[in-house]
């Protein structure tokens, strides 16, 4: 990375910080370019060079956030794809609380960007957000299921699009339940909770 391309970099993390800190007091739609401008310490003409609007600006913020998270899971991901190999398919399920729960922490540790992101036009594509459950998860085990490659797409996005409205909703409560309570209903509606013998 060259010195501009730096010092560009480090303009638009400064407007992501500001972002961040700005929607932890106001909803996004109150927030205005003069405020973020002012908190990241740039000129209005500085915010343009990087984004048309606020809601550019939330997405940016939001992937800024994910990537944070994607690291905690990169440094994990061999032990889960171990975890996965290793166990019999009556024993896999898709969702478990070993992924779950930090993830659920770290959306309740930035719940103001995520929220933001859901109410933002462009904002949660659950398909592109959800990189790490994709590869290191859910592929793997649909593979251990012997299920078409051409049919992952559907499996996936059921997947994705269950936990993606659950989050959702939680977050409008502004994540009143304990993350433990959501992890055990994502899990639940996975796997309901009763032995098969009885059934």
């Amino acid at each position: 990375m060259n010195k501009s391309e730096s010092k560009y970099f480090n303009t638009a993390l400064l407007m992501d910080e500001a972002l961040i800190s700005l929607l932890a007091v106001k909803d996004l739609e109150y927030i205005t370019i003069k405020e973020i401008c002012k908190k990241a310490g740039v000129n209005r003409s500085t915010f343009y060079l990087h984004y048309d609007t606020v809601a550019d600006l939330a997405n940016e913020a939001l992937e800024t956030v994910n990537r944070r998270f994607l690291s905690y899971f990169d440094q994990n991901a061999k032990i889960i794809s171990d975890n996965i190999s290793e166990k019999e398919p009556k024993d896999l399920i898709f969702i478990t609380q070993d992924y779950l729960k930090p993830y659920l922490q770290f959306i309740y540790d930035n719940k103001n960007v995520y929220r933001a992101a859901f109410c933002s036009p462009n904002g949660m594509q659950a398909n592109t957000r959800f990189r790490y459950l994709k590869e290191h998860i859910l592929t793997p085990i649909l593979s251990k299921f012997e299920i078409p490659e051409s049919v992952h797409k559907y499996y996936i996005a059921y997947y994705i699009q269950g936990i993606t409205a659950i989050i959702k909703v939680w977050l409008n409560s502004d994540c009143t339940d304990a993350v433990d309570t959501i992890a055990d209903l994502i899990e639940q509606c996975v796997r309901p909770l009763y032995d098969s013998k009885d059934c």
